[in-house]
Formats: C-alpha cells, sequence, structure tokens
C-alpha cells in the first residue's frame, strides 16, 4: 500500500471512530507502528487530525464519543485482559455498581462467576452478559435508553441511584489524565457517571492505554476520586502514557497494569493501603503479581528507609561500643 492510501485509510478511520489507537491503526493497514506514527505525524501537519497519547483523533482538542459498533473492536485484547484483572478485585458477596462501556461489558461477563454478587448497572449489555447468571443480582437504572452505547441515562437513571450505597464502581470513559481524572464525550453520560461514583466507596477505572492523556469534554471522576486505575501495559515507545501513569500514581491512585504475558504489575500511592490490591488474595492465582516501580523518577518505598536507618544506627552503635573496649584495654 502507497503511503497515500495508507493516510486516507488512517484518516478514514479517525472520522468515522472519533479516536483510535496506533496499534489498532497498524493492524487495520497491516504496517508498522512506526510508519503509522510518521503518517500520523503528516497527517497532523496538514489539520487533518491530531495526535494522542497513543493513537489519534478527530481536530480540535476533544474527541466526539465512538458507537458501540465502532469501540468493540478497538484494543480487544487490552480490554479482555484489563477486564480478567478488574474481576480479580471483586468478592463474593459485594455490592458493586458497573457503568456503561465495551470493556465494563467484558468485566461482566467474568463477574457472572462471582457467588452472592449484586451488581446496580445502567447498561443493557452488562445486564444482558449477567442475565444467565443465577448467582449475581442484578438491578437496573432507570431512564432513558441512549442508543448510541446501550445506555440508560437522563434524570430517571440519576434519581434512581440517590440513597445507594455500594463497596465499589467500576467505569470506563474516553479518556484519562492526571490532571483532570476521567472524562467522556457526551454530557447525559457523564452525568449518570457522576452519580454511579457518588454511590460508591471506592472509584476504579477501566482504561486500555491508548485513552491515557486523553482529555474530552464532560469530567466524570476528578483524579482525587479515584482509587484504582486498571490498565495495559504501555509499547515501550510510548513514554508519554508511561510519564501519565507515574502522574497518576503520584496523586495517590493505585496502578494496576496487565502484562504482555498476561501477569499483572501493581504498584500504589505508598500510603496506606496503597499496594495496588485491595486484600493480598484479589488478583486471581491464574495472574502473576509482580510489584515494581512504574517508569520515572525512583521514589523511596518507606520500608525500605526504615531498615536503612536501622542499619546505619547498628553500625554506629557497634562502632561506639568498639571504642569503649579498646578504651579499658588501654587503662
Amino acid at each position: 500500500m502507497f503511503a497515500a492510501e495508507r493516510r486516507q485509510l488512517i484518516l478514514e478511520m479517525v472520522r468515522a471512530n472519533g479516536a483510535v489507537s496506533l496499534r489498532e491503526l497498524a493492524r487495520v493497514v497491516q504496517t508498522s507502528e512506526v510508519t503509522v506514527r510518521r503518517d500520523v505525524r503528516a497527517l497532523e501537519a496538514e489539520g487533518l487530525l491530531d495526535r494522542r497519547h497513543g493513537g489519534a483523533v478527530l481536530p480540535g482538542g476533544f474527541t466526539r464519543e465512538s458507537g458501540f459498533p465502532q469501540k468493540s473492536h478497538l484494543a480487544t485484547a487490552e480490554k479482555t485482559a484489563i477486564a480478567d484483572l478488574a474481576a480479580g478485585f471483586v468478592e463474593e458477596g459485594e455490592a458493586i455498581v458497573v457503568g456503561a462501556g465495551t470493556t465494563t461489558q467484558e468485566l461482566a461477563r467474568r463477574l457472572a462467576r462471582v457467588p452472592g454478587l449484586t451488581v446496580v448497572t445502567n447498561s443493557l449489555l452488562v445486564a444482558q452478559a449477567l442475565a444467565h447468571a443465577n448467582r449475581v443480582e442484578v438491578v437496573m437504572t432507570g431512564g432513558t435508553l441512549r442508543g448510541s452505547n446501550y445506555a440508560l441515562v437522563g434524570s430517571g437513571a440519576e434519581q434512581s441511584l440517590q440513597g445507594l450505597r455500594v463497596s465499589k464502581a467500576f467505569l470506563s470513559g474516553s479518556g484519562l489524565t492526571a490532571e483532570r481524572g476521567l472524562s467522556t464525550s457526551n454530557m447525559l453520560s457523564a452525568s449518570v457517571d457522576r452519580a454511579l461514583v457518588q454511590a460508591a466507596a471506592e472509584v476504579v477505572v477501566l482504561a486500555d492505554h491508548s485513552k491515557l492523556g486523553t482529555d474530552t469534554m464532560f469530567q466524570t471522576v476528578p483524579t482525587d476520586v479515584i482509587t484504582r486505575l486498571v490498565t495495559d501495559e504501555p509499547p515501550g515507545h510510548d513514554d508519554r502514557a508511561a510519564t501519565e501513569l507515574q502522574a497518576l500514581a503520584d496523586q495517590g491512585v493505585q496502578i494496576a497494569v496487565t502484562g504482555a504475558s498476561g501477569g499483572a504489575t501493581t504498584t500504589g500511592s505508598g500510603g496506606p493501603g496503597a499496594s495496588g490490591t485491595s486484600g493480598g488474595d484479589a488478583v486471581p492465582a491464574r495472574q502473576q503479581r509482580r510489584d515494581v516501580p512504574l517508569p520515572g523518577p525512583r521514589r523511596q518505598v518507606p520500608g525500605a528507609a526504615a531498615g536503612l536507618r536501622a542499619t546505619a544506627l547498628g553500625e554506629q552503635n557497634a562502632g561506639a561500643e568498639r571504642a569503649r573496649v579498646a578504651d579499658l584495654r588501654r587503662r
């Protein structure tokens, strides 16, 4: 495929979907991400699209929301891995809320195996995924059906959530930044998602790496309200996504990252309970956890610092004791 043909196809994909990851563009045009990145840079120079962390969006600074058919074919492997990991943070007998989205739909399919679970949702797709789970109770909100993402929105949905209290909220969105938090492109969806958040003690965001650094019109969840982010491992060349992850961790968000091998990298803010998991056995046994720091400036682990101080103090005391014994011998 010639460069002109390739760039035309890239432009058509972005116009159809609003936002497309470099990985998906490379797959469709059957070339490397390096070549696609060069094409995207050329199209941006012509003012035909805007580059974002790990992808391309419509020009103008904010992406528009894609419909469900387009979203369902984007980053499918990443969404599956994210859903596998996120399901490990749900315990038997919990009551949770699950928002609308293709990633949360994948999560719902895995929650069908959790006994005694109660799921409150405004998503027809989430409810459908749990419809035949006889050990899971599903509670639907009221509201008006928004056909583009099969979700119930509006005042009816928001009012049905008043007075509700659950342990966790699992949400997705169109973009996530450390500065502004989770955002979406539709005002009605954002309003219902905020009501879901107000009902939960903890907020878990599910977002693949292409959404990191992307900012859209309506803020859903401020960064300081997000308890945990579950995402996939950014490509090695995507320094900006890695930087965004570090910035989120610095603001206290616990980060759980799926690895290419199916494992999970977890890290947190360093505060109490910020180990990156909720209870040591929350991640399924089939996933091997490895606790490593995110890319960026190294931060001293409090426990390690205490150990170093104790070692230094012990050496100092031992030195003083040796000096005292030598003094006694001289006498």
